[in-house]
């Protein structure tokens, strides 16, 4: 518990704040968006804590500092803020007004209606760049298979030299021609995402060889390792926050409570649960709840795509990821049983 303290000393400010600037309405408002995020960023967590635990000590702090204030700062304020602005061509100061407003989503011109008119571009990008996350992942060969007929043939798909970036792009094409209504915008914007995937992913790995620390079990990343994988880590985290952030405003049009239900509760949880799969090597032991996140974030990635053309509440998107992670859970506790 010593992990979440935090976390529950910084939810319990964020209501306060949450009861004083909306009352009892803003007060429940920001407890549902807080539980949906946490419920649906696990897979995030997991494929975090991943990461996160070939990071040198110092570079774990500067993700659990710095990175939470890009995370709640960057992603939950200044990038919403940002796509209304470049949509209807203001600047920052007036988009920060219009935010301000609360104006209906439903009503042209207003905050919310500019933002979630933009969900497509922002869906194509996040959609494609979890994809290559998925695809990425099974795609290498790994110690165990959880599920054996998919992921054998995945793997055997991913033999074939640049796989990942062929059937993104395929995929691509095929969204952009048949769900979306501004084709080209949607090509450029999944164009972007795949390309940010490999120049992050690329510079990762570039980086991960130049510089690291061995220890008796693996590599610690340290000075531009630990940079590079940080910077990995804080996409990654954009990536999953893109969906979120769009779909609160189905929920309120309130930035304010959007910042303290997303940004200061659900992103503070994400870190601690972070923290404490690291602590306790919880992949380690549970050795299918790795396969069950990147299923969960290929089926996430799938149904961004397809929010593109259709409506999909984040509750649906967020049940099915917890229902993939809770099996995968088990079935790591019946594998370590039997063995």
């Amino acid at each position: 518990m010593k992990l979440f303290r935090g976390s529950f000393i910084v939810t319990l400010f964020a209501l306060i704040i949450a009861f004083i600037y909306g009352g009892w309405n803003g007060l429940f408002v920001t407890f549902i968006l807080a539980v949906l995020e946490i419920s649906l960023s696990i897979d995030n967590a997991i494929v975090n804590a991943r990461i996160l635990e070939r990071m040198s000590p110092a570079w774990q702090k500067m993700f659990l500092t710095v990175g939470i204030l890009i995370a709640v700062v960057g992603m939950r304020l200044i990038f919403p803020l940002l796509i209304v602005g470049v949509s209807a061509h203001i600047d920052p100061i007036s988009a920060l007004r219009l935010a301000l407003a609360k104006g209906d989503p439903q009503v042209m011109g207003t905050y919310g209606y500019i933002l979630h008119h933009a969900h497509p571009q922002i869906a194509a990008f996040g959609g494609m760049f979890l994809l290559m996350l998925a695809l990425g992942f099974f795609f290498n060969q790994r110690a165990y298979t959880w599920l054996k007929l998919p992921e054998k043939l995945l793997q055997r798909i991913g033999h074939f030299p640049a796989a990942n970036a062929i059937i993104s792009l395929g995929l691509l094409l095929l969204v952009s021609e048949t769900l979306a209504v501004e084709s080209h915008t949607i090509l450029f914007a999944g164009c972007l995402g795949i390309l940010t995937f490999l120049l992050v992913d690329g510079f990762g790995d570039m980086m991960s060889h130049s510089k690291a620390a061995s220890t008796t079990n693996f590599i610690i990343a340290t000075g531009k390792a630990g940079f590079a994988l940080f910077l990995y880590l804080e996409v990654i985290d954009a990536s999953f926050s893109f969906d979120g952030v769009i779909g609160a405003f189905a929920i309120t049009s309130d930035p304010i409570i959007i910042l303290l239900g997303l940004g200061v509760i659900g992103a503070m949880f994400v870190r601690s649960l972070t923290l404490y799969l690291v602590k306790k090597g919880t992949l380690n032991e549970l050795v299918y709840l790795e396969h069950g996140a990147h299923w969960a974030i290929l089926t996430l990635a799938i149904l961004i795509l397809a929010s593109i053309k259709w409506e999909i509440g984040d509750v649906i998107t967020g049940l099915i990821g917890a229902v993939i992670i809770g099996l995968s859970f088990t079935s790591s506790i019946v594998y370590n049983r039997r063995h």
